[in-house]
């Protein structure tokens, strides 16, 4: 017995003995359209099967849902004056743009049964493609969600929207114009093919165009007889010609206030245009040298990292765009790349909660250009560890780089590598601050690895209160005991509006707060107030290291001093400035003491704390 059939038969069923059986699923619905107003319901079911799974409309009967009776059919047969109207379904929805559509071919029959003393009508509904989807009734988008239509979200809108065009435009097979079969250059076609064929023989090398068609066909390099986008960057002649800014990158060292120091623009194909781009950033960041193994030369930036992100942004960059790649050298403070393109809807994660701006790419794979991603998987020398975002993660779990973050706009992705490391001076000196709270709540002593976790996190919050997207820490790339650990003992908490699948951790809120100027408040009263925002500082950090460090710590003017300091530096990176500063920092300290904001805890050691037996002396600034 078909679907169909056999609903029908329990409709019939339960509209004789007047009892009630669920028949509504997610793909069936039963009208009554008796009024006008059904027919919009009607509408609306169908947009609903179209954007999903398809299914099947019943026109003749009611279902009545009141809570003075139990539920219960009523059966009000369908009236064959409307047969004209089942006729016109498919013609009652529009695209996004509210452009009318066609869709009559997914209504493939309907159908004008018998059913107790009179009809009802079955409507068949077919689910659009994936390049079709979404439509719109009456301006919305709906899905079937069980048994009942809902409307679509933007999120899932736009998610589909990219979907559809990536499915409608593949952009490394489109035929590039104006071009001929010609243009594909033997010897380089050669070299890939010598690549490909490292470690087992796939492919014979081509002797000439004739002997190629099929490989290039099969590998996606010619169609219809001419080159495709992927054909010219790999082994294509004259591309700057053809594809402009498709084979171009815009290599820059910037200085500041300083027209830039080096430029070089590269047009070429992928392969060399890899290789020359990465050569340009080691040949424009330092080389230093450790103790270890005998001196070994430590890069600015990891160089397989370096291969990594110039092979990706090339790999994934939105070739729909004529903009070329762009690589920019800060000295001594970043590594930026810039490329034409946007991380998927699935790929971002943008909330503002309570707890603070969240903005993270969740690392999972999305090969935008899947024949040329796996190509570039054959030049191993180019191509580094193949493993995208992770790279970036791992280089800073390993405490190589400085945490990375993007800045995206509608239609490009700059990626920032900090120099430095993600658990420096800063981080050091910051929990630091907070080591006897941490080792009370977390009952140890905080690892390397715990410290370099909890900087990750602590750096992803401030820098996404700036609108800037930080790599999302999954059990993929995690030390995800580590994470569970410290979520364990409350040192990493779930935002409160963290995703099932993706959790989102941020750091203790004891560990973020920063000011503690109420507390102060209390035990100095106005003449808080009226004190220099530089006293109100170094008094808050005396109050923090007081309440949050171990009890032994030394709170002097030097330790305040380089805590003040890293709160706005990464490192010392002018000697006589920091001396300049550690110089007014003791100066105010002498005069909290002497005005009795701060006493010594023991003697004449410079070992200090807030006098909490502070009472109104004369004003600060006199003598």
């Amino acid at each position: 017995m078909s679907l169909i059939d056999k609903t029908l038969e329990i409709l019939e069923d339960c509209i004789k003995n007047n009892s009630y059986n669920e028949v509504e699923t997610e793909k069936i619905e039963i009208k009554n359209l008796s009024t006008s107003s059904e027919w919009k319901e009607l509408y609306t079911s169908a947009c609903a099967f179209l954007n999903s799974n398809g299914g099947i409309i019943i026109i003749g009967i009611k279902e009545i849902n009141n809570v003075k009776i139990n539920k219960q059919y009523k059966f009000s047969s369908f009236r064959y004056e409307n047969e004209n109207k089942l006729k016109e379904i498919g013609k009652q929805f529009t695209d996004k743009s509210g452009n009318e559509k066609d869709l009559s071919i997914y209504f493939p029959e309907y159908e004008i049964r018998d059913f107790l003393d009179g009809k009802v009508a079955v409507i068949y509904i077919e689910k659009l493609p994936e390049d079709e989807k979404f439509v719109y009734f009456n301006k919305s988008a709906f899905k079937r969600v069980l048994t009942g239509d809902h409307k679509l979200t933007e999120v899932e809108i736009k998610t589909q929207e990219e979907l559809k065009n990536d499915l409608i435009n593949t952009q490394e097979l489109l035929i590039v114009p104006n071009t001929s079969i010609d243009l594909i250059n033997i010897e380089k076609l050669n070299e890939y093919i010598v690549q490909l064929n490292l470690g087992k023989k796939v492919e014979n090398l081509k002797a000439d165009l004739n002997s190629s068609i099929s490989f290039l066909n099969r590998k996606g390099f010619v169609r219809d007889n001419k080159p495709t986008l992927l054909g010219m960057l790999v082994c294509g002649d004259y591309v700057e010609d053809y594809i402009q800014g498709k084979c171009e990158v815009d290599c820059y060292v910037e200085i500041k206030n300083k027209i830039a120091e080096d430029k070089q623009i590269f047009r070429e194909n992928i392969i060399d245009l890899i290789q020359k781009s990465v050569n340009f950033v080691f040949r424009n960041t330092k080389v230093g040298i450790i103790s270890e193994k005998g001196g070994t030369a430590l890069p600015e930036y990891p160089e397989d990292l370096v291969r990594e992100i110039v092979n990706n942004a090339l790999a994934h960059r939105d070739y729909k765009s004529n903009r070329f790649i762009i690589i920019e050298i800060r000295p001594n403070q970043n590594l930026m790349i810039q490329n034409p393109g946007m991380f998927q809807e699935k790929q971002r994660l943008h909330l503002d909660t309570e707890q603070g701006k969240i903005r993270r790419i969740i690392p999972i794979q999305y090969a935008r250009n899947p024949k040329l991603t796996d190509l570039l998987k054959s030049f191993n020398r180019w191509e580094g560890k193949g493993k995208g975002l992770a790279s970036l993660t791992d280089a800073c779990l390993d405490n190589l780089i400085d945490l990375p973050y993007y800045v995206l706009t509608e239609d490009e992705i700059k990626l920032y590598v900090p120099k430095g490391k993600v658990y420096d001076d800063k981080m050091e000196t910051w929990l630091k601050c907070y080591s006897g709270y941490l080792t009370i709540k977390y009952g140890k002593d905080l690892n390397e690895e715990e410290k370099v976790i909890l900087s990750y996190f602590y750096k992803s919050e401030t820098l996404n209160r700036l609108d800037r997207y930080t790599i999302l820490l999954t059990s993929d790339n995690n030390h995800k005991n580590i994470i569970s650990n410290l979520e364990e003992k409350g040192l990493l908490i779930k935002n409160n509006e963290s995703p099932e699948i993706y959790p989102i951790y941020i750091v203790d809120r004891v560990l973020t707060k920063t000011d503690y100027s109420d507390e102060l408040k209390i035990l100095f009263k106005n003449d808080f107030d009226l004190l220099p925002e530089k006293y109100k500082n170094i008094l808050n950090a005396i109050y923090q290291h007081s309440k949050f460090g171990i009890q032994t710590e030394i709170i002097s003017a030097n330790s305040i001093g380089n805590f003040i300091y890293f709160l706005e530096k990464k490192s010392i990176d002018d000697a006589k400035k920091f001396e300049n500063f550690k110089r007014t920092i003791r100066t105010i300290f002498n005069r909290l003491e002497d005005k009795k904001f701060i006493t010594r805890k023991n003697g004449n050691k410079p070992d200090f704390e807030i006098n909490i037996k502070y009472s109104n002396t004369d004003n600060l600034f006199t003598n």
